[in-house]
């Protein structure tokens, strides 16, 4: 088997070696943003291909142990053989899935945002539940996760929710969770205990680099300072520190409060807009703003890409590709792959 091709091993090593050279010169720290992404790339492209070296090598391992067997007519290791390459072809098969997030930003950190729908605390604490949900998978996949936003609702849940995700291809995986997803249940919050249909919006787009050109006019811009609500101690809280911009042609807004400096959170603030405003005129030009703007949808019955259902029966559908489990612990604990893997390969690449 010739896994070269596949790991397109031979321009990956030359792009690996070009950029440690740049990464030795003396300059190469006076733009931080810059080096950081770099060494970033580096890091990405040194697992490549270690990877391709390891699964190379066991490759080999596994002819000279089935040549030695032939010659020895030896069947005591046929099962040894067959678990360790089905173990080899599941990884090829994740990498194979990878190449096939070939969109523009794929590759990119993802901004994910939950918003949930009417119904106040229930609503809310449904939102809640879907930002441990993806943080939990983010987490099994070794993603980093820093919460930009947070309003708290008044009696438990989340008014909304932003988040970070930095990593290689998290915005090409979690473009797959952008939508409503419906829950049903026995409420918690209902004194007679009756059952209770509740939405929320998660919204994904990429985080745009600095070299793409987003324009953003200054007239354009509201910039409101408020005090910071929840976790970073009384400094936050005593000081008009969290910062929240509307865009006024869009309407789009974005808010950060999760540092101490007015200044790191007005920084954050417009990575996110801008984020959100190429996003939305991107989605303009390809007519289809209403699909990949998950939180511009109606937050309603019929709107929904999931349901999850803990009563009358347990069960977790992904309405689109017809994907379901009954094992609902499981999926609120993050294991999200089974859905995201089959939206992925039925949906046309992203071309954002």
């Amino acid at each position: 088997m010739n896994l070269g091709g596949i790991f397109d091993l031979t321009n990956k090593e030359e792009e690996l070696e070009t950029l440690q050279e740049e990464t030795t010169k003396p300059d190469f720290w006076d733009d931080p943003q810059t080096a950081q992404k770099i060494t970033q790339r580096v890091s990405n492209l040194r697992e490549d291909v270690e990877k391709y070296r390891k699964l190379h090598a066991q490759l080999e391992d596994l002819q000279l142990l089935l040549g030695l067997a032939i010659e020895e007519d030896d069947q005591t290791v046929s099962e040894e053989i067959e678990a360790d390459l089905k173990g080899i072809t599941a990884e090829i098969e994740e990498i194979e899935f990878k190449l096939m997030l070939s969109g523009e930003h794929d590759a990119s950190n993802a901004i994910l945002s939950i918003h949930p729908g009417a119904g106040g605390t229930e609503s809310q604490d449904w939102a809640a539940m879907l930002m441990r949900m993806h943080l939990r998978w983010c987490e099994a996949h070794n993603y980093k996760t820093e919460i930009l936003e947070l309003l708290p609702g008044e009696e438990a849940g989340v008014k909304s929710a932003t988040i970070l995700v930095t990593g290689e291809y998290a915005y090409g995986y979690l473009r797959a969770e952008a939508g409503i997803h419906r829950l049903v249940r026995l409420s918690p919050f209902d004194f007679n205990n009756r059952r209770h249909t509740s939405f929320a919006a998660v919204a994904v787009s990429p985080e745009i680099s600095d070299t793409i050109d987003v324009e953003i006019d200054p007239a354009d811009l509201r910039v409101e300072t408020y005090r910071s609500g929840g976790a970073g101690g009384q400094h936050v809280n005593r000081t008009d520190s969290a910062v929240r911009m509307t865009h006024l042609p869009t309407g789009i807004i974005a808010q950060c409060q999760n540092e101490r400096s007015q200044h790191k959170n007005r920084d954050m603030a417009m990575k996110v807009l801008r984020s959100r405003v190429y996003e939305y005129y991107q989605a303009q030009r390809d007519e289809e703003i209403s699909k990949l703007q998950g939180d511009r949808l109606d937050i309603n019955f019929g709107s929904q890409i999931r349901s999850y259902v803990f009563h009358p029966y347990r069960l977790v559908k992904d309405l689109r590709t017809g994907v379901e489990t009954g094992n609902i612990d499981a999926v609120m604990d993050g294991e999200l792959d089974r859905f995201i893997e089959s939206y992925l390969k039925d949906a046309k690449p992203d071309t954002k």
